[in-house]
């Protein structure tokens, strides 16, 4: 069963029955428990989830009309989803232009090539698409992008060490980028928090702005991927100058004259 189809079963199964065990849908779908933990991770970070204790469970706006009739076996305890947020059509609108991002950059990778991820939402997008690409090797410091990729035999995957910062979910830090320094890739594939033409890709944390910057050393084609609301916004710390971003790839809602500073900075600018 592709990735795609069984995400989709995944979630309308919850939608269906407002709340579902690991083992239940693993029973379901024919597929093992650790499959749909791993699914089902990458769903609760994409907002397309609740997690519970033991399971999972819609978001508020997608919770059913009517109470499901009890089951015969007790239902393990729910702990209270997340508030439901008060611009959801914004953030699914941005979730879905990171998405389009994401596939638009899977076409730029060669299959059989080697290629460097890091961390952020829509590498980890990415990285999900790259299931479907036929053998990679692919060097990353991300958990969340380990986590994607880790049942895909094709795909080899070095994940390096350092110290784990946990509000990015990724390892940094001298020992990570000593190890980077000793690497190479096609490509690396960077997110921010920003992007402007005067400092190119920016971030606001020091650490990960370091950790980046070994990774973008690493990599022939640095290739950024940055939404529309990334574009034209300043954070503290450079990551990649905008003379070493070879590839930008943004949404169509981007700035238009932003897009024309961009490009005539050299960067090739893509709008998926």
């Amino acid at each position: 069963m592709l990735i795609a189809e069984r995400r989709r079963r995944l979630l309308e199964r919850v939608r269906d029955q407002g709340y579902v065990s690991f083992r239940e849908l693993a029973e379901v779908l024919g597929i093992s428990e650790s499959t749909v933990r791993r699914d089902l991770r990458s769903m609760v970070a994409d907002g397309l989830l609740a997690a519970t204790r033991g399971g999972v469970g819609p978001l508020p706006a997608m919770a059913p009309a009517a109470p499901r009739a009890p089951s015969s076996t007790p239902a393990e305890p729910v702990e209270s989803p997340p508030p439901a947020s008060a611009d959801g059509a914004t953030i699914d609108a941005v979730r879905a232009e990171r998405e389009a991002i994401a596939a638009h950059a899977a076409g730029l990778v060669v299959p059989g090539s080697a290629v460097l991820l890091g961390p952020g939402r829509t590498t980890t997008a990415l990285a999900r698409r790259l299931t479907t690409i036929g053998h990679l090797t692919v060097v990353t410091n991300s958990i969340p992008v380990t986590q994607e990729l880790i049942g895909t035999p094709q795909i080899d995957v070095v994940l390096v060490g350092g110290a784990l910062r946990r509000s990015i979910g990724a390892m940094v830090g001298p020992i990570t980028e000593q190890v980077l320094q000793g690497l190479r890739g096609a490509q690396v594939f960077l997110s921010g928090d920003g992007v402007t033409t005067e400092r190119g890709l920016t971030t606001p944390n020091v650490f990960a702005a370091a950790t980046d910057q070994a990774m973008m050393a690493a990599g022939k084609q640095v290739v950024v991927l940055a939404d529309h609301t990334k574009i034209g916004h300043d954070t503290m710390c450079q990551t990649v100058p905008s003379d070493r971003i070879d590839v930008l790839v943004t949404d169509d809602a981007a700035d238009p004259d932003m897009v024309r500073r961009l490009r005539a900075e050299g960067i090739d600018v893509q709008i998926a």
